[in-house]
This record gives C-alpha cells, structure tokens and sequence, in this order.
C-alpha cells in the first residue's frame, strides 16, 4: 500500500509543484509518480516526518536487495532529494533527510550509435509502396535528421515544419521550444508523405499532429518503438535499437565532422553543456584507435635506439 493521507497529499502538492512552477514534461512527471510511489510503498503507514537519513539508507539497501540496476537507484535518490527539499521550502519538515544520501556510483558508458551505412540501411528498410512505411520512413529521416527525443517527434505539428527555412521547431523539456535545421532528405521525406499518404492515413479526420495513426490520433510512443524495432530487425541492427540510439548517432556525426560542441548542444536541447560533453569521449575514444592504427610509434611495435635513433629489427 502507498504511504498514508500525508505522503499522499505531499506526493500531490510536489507533483503540482513540479508541473506549474519547473514546467516539468509530462514524461518526467511519470517518471517521479513512479519512484515517489514506491517510496510511499516502503514507507507504508509511517509520516513523512518519520523519515530520517537511517530510513532513506534502508530504503536504497531494500533497492540494491531487489536487483534495481544503479543508475535507476540514483534516479530514485533524485527524485527523493527534490521531494525532501520541496517539503523543507514549504515548512513541511525542519530538516531535509536525504542532504547527505548517496547515490550509488554509475560507471560512465559510452552511448550506442550507428555507422552511416547502418543509419541509410534503416531509413532504407520502409516499404515505400506502403502509405504507413511512408510515414515510417519520415520518421526515421527527421528523428537522425534532428536529434529528436521520441516525446518531441510525436509531438511535431504540421505548422512546426518550415519546407522553405528548412528547419523544424521542437517542443522539448519544461516546453522549452527550439528551431533546429534538418536537412533536404528529410525535408523531402516528409513533403512526400504529408502531401500523398498523410490525408489517406487519417480518411477524413482533421489532427494537427504531422505524424499520425490509422486510428486519426498522434502517433505515441510505444507505436514509434514497436515500428523502429521492426525496421532495425529488417536492417539486421542490433536488437537493443531505440530512439535514443538515433539521437546519440546525430550527435556522434555531428561532432565527428567538425561540428563545435555549443551548437550539438543547442540541436539536441540540452541544458546544460555536461549532459553533451558524453559525446567528446566517444570522439576520443575514436582518436585513440586512429592513433593506435596509424601512428608508427602507438604500438611500439618497433623500437629505435636512444642514441642513434636507428630502427631495431
């Protein structure tokens, strides 16, 4: 059972909080009813105020106990820390328990991405006799075109395309709105199915969304997720394929040729710089093996003497 009347109604007074005053999404909102809840399941019949730094310990143990992988435990300690401290602001609580919680260490890993034959083998895969593969292929175009979230490609209008200026406006986190190019490929995939298959895919209905279903509805996030991993498996991708994949591989080739990391940042909407800087080490990691491949000395494979500097057999 969730926690008791009080943290109900604190769960409640955050979660207002965190939609009208930091303008969160309504994916991050869900994401916070999740782990808040699972809180208030821990704490049981327990106040709010019961709630010391040795319960919220006992709370990530109960975590590790049930197998949460750690990154999703750090979430949960996240969302815990800005919960506490609402409560402080508010006068709720004297004291904020989780100040000195840790969170457990994320080792960091490099983000998946594709190489350009496998980016041009997905976006290839669509049937284009089909008025659906159509629109899939549109997709697939626009979402490595400009680096996309899933949230926000279901979320682009018809009005928020400009053929002309070549660009697209994007409605991101907090509703941050940001105008990112793309280019003439996906400019003409999407002409091609909002002006021949769009129409026959909504039969007569009216939606503002520029990527729709059979249904006349957007089209949603599990819909786009089930359709990519049917087009990667037809590409022969990988089996862990995603949205995300897309977006980490435009940021990927951008920087790989010579894009400058401010302007990958402002593309991909990231607050803050940090949450771009993940893609330098991809971009080193790549150095070092063109090093290691090229450079006569990487591998010392072949030792010159110090004094006369003569290559040793």
């Amino acid at each position: 059972m969730v926690g008791g009347e009080s943290f109900i109604g604190h769960l409640r007074a955050y979660l207002r909080f965190c939609r009208l005053e930091k303008g969160l999404s309504a994916n991050s909102q869900d994401a916070y009813v999740r782990d808040l809840t699972r809180f208030g399941e821990f704490l049981g019949q327990r106040p709010v105020a019961a709630a010391d730094l040795n319960l919220l310990r006992s709370y990530v143990d109960h975590l590790q106990r049930n197998g949460l992988a750690n990154r999703s435990i750090a979430r949960q300690v996240s969302a815990l820390r800005g919960f506490f401290g609402f409560l402080v602001e508010e006068g709720q609580l004297r004291a904020d328990p989780s100040e000195l919680l840790r969170a457990p260490r994320i080792g960091s890993s490099l983000p998946k991405y594709l190489d350009l034959p496998a980016v041009d083998r997905l976006i290839d895969t669509p049937d284009q006799q089909s008025k659906i593969h159509v629109r899939d292929r549109a997709m697939l175009h626009l979402l490595y075109a400009a680096g996309l979230r899933v949230s926000e490609l279901i979320s682009i209008r018809v009005a928020d395309v400009d053929e002309e200026a070549g660009t697209v406006r994007v409605t991101g986190k907090g509703n941050k709105q940001r105008l990112v190019p793309i280019g003439r490929a996906a400019i003409q995939a999407i002409a091609n199915y909002k002006n021949t298959q769009r129409a026959q895919i909504l039969k007569g209905r009216m939606s503002p969304f520029l990527f729709v279903t059979a249904r006349g509805s957007a089209m949603t996030r599990q819909g786009f997720w089930k359709l990519l991993r049917g087009h990667g498996r037809n590409a022969g991708l990988f089996k862990s394929i995603s949205p995300h994949v897309l977006r980490h591989t435009f940021a990927t080739h951008l920087l790989d040729r010579g894009a400058d990391l401010r302007s990958v940042q402002a593309m991909l909407g990231h607050a803050d710089i940090g949450t771009t800087e993940i893609y330098t080490h991809v971009m080193r990691s790549r150095l070092k093996q063109v090093v290691d491949s090229h450079h006569p000395r990487a591998r010392e494979s072949r030792k010159a003497s110090p004094r006369t500097g003569v290559t040793q057999p």
